[in-house]
């Protein structure tokens, strides 16, 4: 018996509790990305910042939902597809009876609610979270589904990751958004995550049961192979670093030298992903890696740091110099 067919061979009606699961609201430690964005704000506008904690209650509430809708979304037209994959082929769209109509509702009632407290906090926090909703149907609904294209997946997932950012810093600063070179970082830094996921989802996956079976779970693994993804992360990693290393030179030189722990970050999660059975593959776990934990702590430590800290000599790394010669 296939994989598809051992999770179809049994099936009843879901209960509402099944329903209220599709919103994996297990995953909301992602939205520790939006952080960032509230520190960098303050840090940066400073006194036209024009926060309120009304914004920042509305701005947090705001991306639980928004995100809970399109896991509902992602997790309904991709029961199919699950049933193909050893271990999600238990979510509860693939094993149970569940209706479209309350599925459909349930997405909806999400993302009004999500909307209408961005919206009751400022303008551009809900132009932010509009392009949040929006991401999950460009990801997942067809015609479009870029979801099922190799690399495109990748940067098109990433996206929230920026977008988390920018919620950040509107419930902070709502007449801006965020520096080019930091957007850019935090994506494509993101498409590291994300293409790491894959990797530790191919290796594992495709040497168990086939490439061709992890193609029926996914059509955009067709396109990829373990020295594609690996290429591509360390691609997506250098990226990341010189942008972010852009963005620091011209905001604060002294975040500078978060440079080589960052380097040790994006070092410590590859090894994870290429691990067996890695928590790569399940990012809401991720905390139980003490390593990289330790990693994460030393990059905020250092951030604050470099921000209270002022180190003269790091000014003339913004100059241009030249070696002279005897």
């Amino acid at each position: 018996m296939t994989i598809a067919s051992e999770a179809q061979a049994a099936r009843r009606r879901a209960s509402p509790g099944d329903y209220f699961a599709l919103m994996r609201l297990d995953h909301a430690t992602k939205h520790v990305f939006i952080l960032p964005g509230i520190a960098i704000a303050l840090l940066l506008r400073g006194d036209a910042a024009t926060s309120s904690p009304w914004a920042v209650a509305a701005g947090f509430g705001a991306a639980v939902l928004i995100a809970s809708a399109n896991y509902v979304i992602n997790e309904w037209l991709d029961r199919r597809f699950d049933a193909h994959h050893p271990t999600k082929r238990e979510r509860a769209a693939v094993r149970l009876e569940m209706s479209r109509t309350w599925v459909m509702l349930l997405w909806v009632a999400l993302c009004v609610g999500g909307l209408a407290l961005a919206l009751s906090a400022n303008t551009t926090l809900f132009m932010v979270c509009a392009a949040f909703a929006a991401q999950g149907i460009v990801y997942n609904v067809r015609p479009l589904r870029l979801k099922d294209v190799a690399y495109v997946d990748v940067l098109v997932e990433a996206v929230n990751n920026p977008l988390r950012l920018m919620i950040g810093w509107a419930m902070v600063d709502k007449t801006t958004l965020p520096p080019g070179s930091l957007l850019i970082g935090y994506w494509i830094g993101g498409a590291f995550l994300m293409a790491a996921k894959r990797l530790s989802e191919y290796r594992e996956v495709a040497g168990e049961y086939g490439a061709d079976r992890l193609a029926l779970y996914r059509a955009s693994f067709a396109g990829y192979s373990e020295q594609s993804l690996l290429v591509s992360c360390f691609v997506y990693a250098l990226t990341s670093a010189m942008t972010l290393a852009i963005f620091f030179v011209k905001y604060r030189i002294e975040y500078i030298l978060m440079l080589p722990a960052i380097a040790l970050l994006f070092g410590q999660y590859l090894a994870m992903a290429l691990s067996a059975d890695s928590t790569a593959q399940r990012p809401e776990r991720l905390f139980q890696e003490r390593g990289l934990m330790m990693l994460v702590v030393l990059v905020v430590g250092l951030f604050a740091v470099c921000t209270l800290v002022k180190i003269p000599a790091l000014a003339p790394l913004t100059m241009q110099y030249f070696i002279k010669l005897p």
